[in-house]
């Protein structure tokens, strides 16, 4: 019996941690509830009978109740016959992707609106005003008309000249483009009576027209006409003279003796001219003090200011000012704000992008990592650190020494100039239907990458038994050749796992394959299907998130010291045994990278090199780059986009240390994170594999989330996990990579990741206690982007009209055209300034021109295919017909297939040795007869437990002391 340790309990037991008492709970602020489970899901996991398809509830949520009442007008009966979709599901998918394009539509014409609607509702243009002057060659003068004015109305002069007639006056054309104002009486409403008292006093005065050319024209005995009479005969249709603030000019013949009384300006020259007192001395001294301005408030304060303000108007008006009314103003502050709003955020997320460009992004991979200001978010020191990091005996090779820097490299290991701390490294490659050229340049790259051969370790996971479109071999057969096989690991038997599908094929088989690939450590997991699906055409297949989840599950049961499934167990062993002796909880690291990728040599060093320095970040990616940009206008239009969303977007996410995507084909996760001595489940983290483990996925949002956007939707629930650590953008670690080269491809493609995006930020945006306050917060940066995204084709719409308008135009919108010209020349700024190649300028320009696709047509046909879940044409396979699916539920699953067991009850079976306290794990520093199951070797390496020393958890129960002999 081993010392120390009591009576049945094993080594292996004893440092088995609670769950409750993982890392997660402490470093959370608050219990959140599922992302896409609801809390009956979440409880309810027990086994329960089927329920008959036509019985299956649909209206669970108010989301689906909303979408069901806003498509009420359309019946079920015309879904089933016209439209084809017989299942309740679909039906409701079909009715809540109808309500999303309802919203859309929403939001496009609530932007329209804001843009050009809210200006002519709150500031209509006035109806039909005449300006009085105009300018001309930098002078103003009065404009000619060939009709007369009435007080500040325009009459047509043939109407005026029938209605003299009628009074026996002949009108002649001498008087047109004058005001005849004087021949009538305008005070209809009596508001000159009061001045009226005495006959050599009257306001009136003589009621006569002076002809331009000489004469005149008078009424009965120099009697008014009424102008009542007028009014009654015609009513101007609304044109009215309009002045300008300059037309009331002191200096000139026709300004002097105008002012402005409200909005109505008056030409006091015959008041003036005649020397009466009508209102009195103190109304007359205010007038002559106040010519050529705003008389209003000065008439407030005289003595018969008040009253004689409306007889003067009704006596001398000759037009209104033009003048901005409420609405016009509201209008201008509204745009206004709206505008500094959009210029500041622009501005400053530029100025973000270039200072994590300028100051952060090297130090991330420099020994020592951020410090200062620039650690604004960091935990001092990184994986060397003590404090951080405990080393444990498993780490036989030790960093990287600097005398020795030179061999190492030539031997495989990590340039000592970028990274010291040498964490293993999983380089998990998934693949699917790709041909022997393409996974054969991704597993060279990543093989030649310059560090340590030591401490990395391929994790290819062949997803079927399938034959790409062209190929003559399977996709597992090319990989399988293309490894070096140990002779007894040439054909395993399959392992049996619990897949993400529905039914039956929620069990899985795979087959474990180990060997080398130019010298690095390669296991290859091949999902080659139970026996009842052995004939089918992707006999195995489970999709991405399936592969990925392989990974992720291990890890958390390897941690956690669960039970491990047949799958889990040969991973175990295999890997430990390429490793020579490192088990897989000593591996910190995934990088996972697509199948047709070419990772630069570098890549791998700057990634591992930023994890160790800095342990808050918890996954980064690399820039992608695209390696076949000249082969159609289709590949050529992606170049910018691409080089845009890296070192724009994510290089300004960085800043706040929230990447909210990182890209499925070359990104990095932290495994484990030490903290304190102990280790925090990061990706293996229970919460996280729990919400990404949807077997059964039936809304539309959850199938946009887990189905078209696995990768982003990952990176979401990291976020929401772990809000307090960073997701990070790592420029010197590059790659490249195959788009596609046809158009149709590239509409599948990106069908995909514009909805996934678009259900993706509907998560995040709830989340918060992201970094950052109000608008300066990254909940409210991820809220624009939502926005953004949401209102594409409305934005491309009116930039064109913009464009359009300013161009025939004779007045074109200057602010808005510079906005327009900032937004679309900043990136060529950024571009000059960040990396100095000018042919992205090129590519820029290229861009541009595509943005009606971008932003119009590959938008809109995203939002009407909402509730389109297949992958298209981006990955095409031998013999598959359109809507095939890898999780379609067929049968029922049996439990009793799935075998789970403890590590030392594998061990035991697999070894023929009855596990007890003195079991010891076998290593490749044994003879191979010890890993073929049939001889029983003594192995020369430390126990089990004692390589498990150092995987104690955070807050977990420490462990009793135990000593066990080490090897003699």
């Amino acid at each position: 019996m081993v010392p120390g340790i009591h009576p049945g309990q094993g080594p292996y037991r004893r440092v088995s941690m609670n769950r409750a008492r993982s890392l997660s709970r402490p470093e959370r602020q608050r219990p959140r509830q599922g992302m896409i489970r609801s809390p009956s899901q979440q409880q309810n996991t027990q086994k329960k009978p089927d329920i008959p398809e036509e019985k299956v509830e649909v209206l669970t949520s108010w989301w689906a109740w909303l979408a069901f009442l806003m498509t009420c007008c359309i019946p079920n009966w015309f879904l089933r016959s016209c439209l084809k979709k017989q299942n309740p599901m679909v039906q409701q998918a079909w009715r809540e992707k109808l309500s999303l394009v309802y919203i859309i539509a929403l939001l496009c014409g609530t932007l329209a609106f804001i843009t050009y609607g809210l200006n002519k509702t709150l500031c209509p243009v006035a109806g039909g005003n005449t300006p009085y002057s105009q300018v001309v060659n930098g002078t103003r003068i009065p404009v000619y008309s060939e009709n007369v004015r009435v007080f500040g109305q325009i009459y047509p002069m043939e109407i005026m000249q029938t209605f003299f007639a009628s009074k026996n006056l002949n009108l002649s054309n001498d008087y047109v483009n004058t005001d005849i104002s004087g021949i009538f009486n305008g005070d209809i409403n009596n508001d000159c009576a009061r001045f009226d008292t005495a006959p050599n006093m009257n306001t009136l005065g003589n009621c006569r027209l002076i002809s331009p050319y000489g004469g005149g024209l008078s009424y009965q005995d120099f009697s008014c006409m009424s102008y009542r009479d007028l009014l009654a005969y015609y009513k101007p249709s609304g044109s009215t003279i309009g002045f300008h603030w300059e037309d009331l000019n002191k200096d000139s013949l026709s300004g002097k003796g105008l002012v402005l009384v409200g909005d109505s300006v008056l030409n006091l020259t015959k008041y003036l001219n005649g020397g009466l007192l009508y209102y009195g001395p103190d109304v007359d001294r205010v007038v002559r003090n106040n010519l050529a301005t705003d008389l209003s408030y000065a008439l407030m304060y005289s003595a018969n200011g008040k009253n004689a303000r409306k007889c003067m108007v009704a006596r001398y008006k000759v037009g209104i000012m033009e003048t901005e009314t409420g609405g016009c103003i509201a209008d201008s502050m509204i745009m206004t704000v709206m505008l500094v709003v959009i210029v500041s955020m622009i501005v400053i997320r530029y100025s973000m992008a270039l200072l994590f460009q300028w100051f952060i992004a090297r130090r991330l991979v420099k020994p020592g990592g951020r410090s200062n200001w620039l650690a604004w978010r960091s935990i001092k020191g990184g994986n060397d650190d003590p404090a951080n990091h405990i080393p444990g005996p498993y780490n036989n090779y030790g960093p990287m020494n600097l005398q020795n820097s030179a061999t190492s490299l030539g031997l495989g290991g990590a340039r000592s100039d970028i990274v010291t701390t040498e964490l293993y490294t999983i380089m998990l490659v998934t693949c699917y239907s790709e041909g022997e050229e393409g996974l054969g340049i991704t597993m060279d790259s990543l093989a030649e990458t310059n560090y340590s051969k030591k401490h990395k370790i391929f994790f290819v996971i062949a997803d079927g038994m399938i034959t790409g479109a062209g190929e003559k071999r399977s996709t597992p057969d090319i990989v399988v050749g293309m490894m070096d096989l140990d002779p007894t690991m040439t054909n395993p038997k399959p392992a049996s796992y619990l897949a993400i599908a529905d039914g039956e094929k929620q069990l899985n088989m795979a087959k474990v394959y180990a060997g080398h690939y130019k010298g690095v450590p390669c296991v290859t997991i091949v999902k080659c299907g139970t026996e009842e699906e052995s004939d089918a055409p992707k006999a195995g297949n489970r999709g991405k998130r399936d592969s990925q989840l392989i990974l992720m599950s291990f890890f958390q049961r390897v941690l956690f010291n669960d039970r491990l499934s047949e799958l889990d167990y040969e991973i175990f062993w295999k890997m430990t045994w390429l490793m020579k002796g490192v088990t897989p909880d000593k591996f910190e690291l995934v990088l996972m990278v697509d199948a047709d990728t070419k990772v630069l040599p570098d890549a791998l060093t700057f990634m591992v090199a930023a994890m160790a320095n800095d342990i808050t970040i918890m996954g980064l990616c690399g820039e992608t780059r695209i390696a076949n940009k000249r082969t159609s206008w289709v590949t050529a239009i992606q170049v910018f986009e691409y080089y845009i969303s890296h070192h724009y977007a994510k290089a300004f996410e960085s800043l706040f240390g929230i990447v909210t995507c990182l890209p499925g084909c070359f990104s990095m996760y932290r495994i484990k994170s030490p903290k304190n001595g102990a280790w925090v489940p990061i990706l293996a983290n229970p919460d996280i594999i729990l919400e990404y483990n949807q077997n059964v996925v039936t809304t539309l949002h959850e199938k946009n989330l887990l189905l078209l956007g696995e990768d982003r939707f990952l990176t979401t629930l990291m976020l929401r996990t772990f809000p307090r650590r960073q997701m990070m953008f790592v420029p010197q670690a590059r790659c490249k990579t195959v788009v596609p080269d046809e158009f149709s491809v590239l509409l599948s493609q990106r069908r995909r990741w514009i909805n996934s995006t678009i259900h993706n930020l509907m998560e995040l945006v709830l989340v918060s206690d992201l970094c950052g306050i109000a608008c300066l917060s990254m909940q409210f940066s991820v809220f624009i982007d939502l926005i953004g995204t949401l209102v594409l084709p409305a934005a491309i719409v009116m930039t064109i009209y913009l464009i359009v308008d300013s161009a025939i135009s004779p007045t074109p919108q200057w602010q808005s055209l510079a906005l327009l010209i900032a937004i679309l020349g900043l990136p060529a700024v950024l571009i000059a300034i960040t990396t100095f190649k000018f042919i992205y300028v090129m590519w820029m320009c290229v861009y541009l021109l595509a943005l009606p696709i971008w932003n119009f047509v590959l938008p809109l046909y995203s939002f009407w295919h909402f509730d389109d879940f297949s992958w298209g044409a981006t990955r095409v396979v031998v013999g598959e017909k359109k809507g095939d699916g890898h999780g379609d539920a067929e049968g029922k699953f049996d439990p009793t297939r799935l075998v789970m067991k403890k590590w030392e009850d594998w061990e035991t079976e697999r070894t023929g040795q009855k596990f007890n306290k003195k079991m010891q794990l076998k290593t490749p520093l044994d003879s191979p007869a010890a890993f073929d199951g049939k001889n029983i070797v003594t192995p020369s390496t430390a126990s089990f437990g004692t390589i498990f020393n150092d995987r104690k958890m955070f807050n977990s129960s420490p462990a009793p002391s135990v000593s066990i002999p080490g090897p003699q």
